[in-house]
């Protein structure tokens, strides 16, 4: 099991390193921006999986979250991080440092969107049903119009990354499909382990998990602030690779965009929000040679899969084989019975 596990995390390091390589050799730009965006998307689409999916909470506010973790880290990297990067750069070569750095600014991102998800979530979570998926939106717009009057950041001329001397762009898609393929696997881990059993005893019904001693309300707070921590790296991600952010990419729109990934991927499966974050992000840039019709295949197909398979792609399975999840699933499956 050990040497089985450690060949596949050897194939996995070889797969990001030949992507690496590979990808601004074999891609124009325009190509790298659009796998860039997927990798973003399957963050926040398995970040809300969290919340909607495992803990059954109806939240139509992700982007605002993103927003905070978009802004918090291009502020640190504009204010402060030009110089850590250049005193890096001083001392080591100039992938190390870089390697060393780009993880402070998605550290900290995710952090404060994480503290704001425990701030919004403490008093929103009382609520249910409709009203919790209305203070959600809310609280989400509220950010954004918070962060759009805020000069420091750019305000509504939005906020540029960019320091003197200093690349702060993050554009390797090795490095940020590695960061992918972690974000992912510790969701997974999390929403797969005997902690996750109390997200779903939450989400199966409520009155039950108090009667049994399960901490709803404190059980919904945490999902909440887990899944905003993840949100925050997406934005981080997503202000680094885009170079430049506005609160336009962080609107209600996008908040409705990531719940389409989870329900169309299926409620309560990681794979599925995998599959439909990658097919959606992708599916309005390649159909750009329809013109003005792009986006009427696109809601045409969106209409399709919803009524074909209205529990989703995936439903409620996974796509992943490996011993350890499957360890897991069973393990799950024996408490349930």
């Amino acid at each position: 099991m050990r040497a089985r596990s450690a060949l596949a995390l050897a194939a996995l390091v070889a797969a990001l390193a030949l992507l690496e390589w590979g990808a601004p050799r074999l891609l124009n730009p325009y190509y790298l921006t659009i796998a860039t965006r997927i990798g973003v998307a399957i963050i926040a689409a398995v970040s809300l999986q969290l919340v909607s999916g495992f803990t059954g909470q109806f939240s139509i506010g992700h982007a605002g979250f993103m927003a905070v973790g978009a802004y918090a880290s291009a502020a640190l990297s504009v204010y402060f991080g030009g110089g850590w990067l250049a005193a890096l750069a001083d001392v080591l070569p100039g992938g190390l440092a870089r390697a060393l750095y780009f993880p402070l600014p998605l550290l900290a991102g995710g952090a404060l969107a994480a503290l704001a998800g425990l701030l919004v979530g403490i008093p929103a979570l009382r609520l249910r049903g409709d009203y919790l998926a209305i203070a959600t939106l809310g609280f989400g717009e509220i950010i954004r119009v918070v962060i759009l009057n805020v000069d420091a950041v750019g305000g509504a001329r939005g906020f540029a990354l960019s320091a003197p001397g200093v690349d702060l762009r993050y554009e390797d898609l090795g490095a940020l499909y590695a960061v992918v393929v972690v974000s992912v696997a510790v969701m997974a881990r999390l929403a797969y382990s005997s902690a996750g059993l109390a997200f779903r005893a939450v989400r199966e019904d409520e009155i039950a998990a108090e009667s049994i001693g399960v901490p709803t309300t404190r059980v919904k707070v945490l999902a909440f602030a887990l899944s905003s921590f993840f949100a925050g790296v997406a934005g981080a991600l997503f202000a680094h690779s885009e170079g430049y952010i506005h609160t336009n990419s962080f609107s209600f729109v996008r908040s409705f965009e990531i719940m389409v990934f989870v329900v169309l991927g299926g409620l309560g499966s990681i794979s599925g929000a995998v599959v439909a974050a990658s097919v959606l992000t992708a599916a309005p840039e390649l159909l750009r040679g329809f013109g003005e019709l792009r986006m009427i295949i696109y809601a045409l197909g969106l209409i399709a899969v919803m009524i074909l398979r209205p529990q989703g792609l995936m439903g409620s399975r996974e796509l992943d084989p490996r011993p350890w999840l499957a360890r897991w699933r069973r393990r799950d499956a024996a408490a349930r019975a």
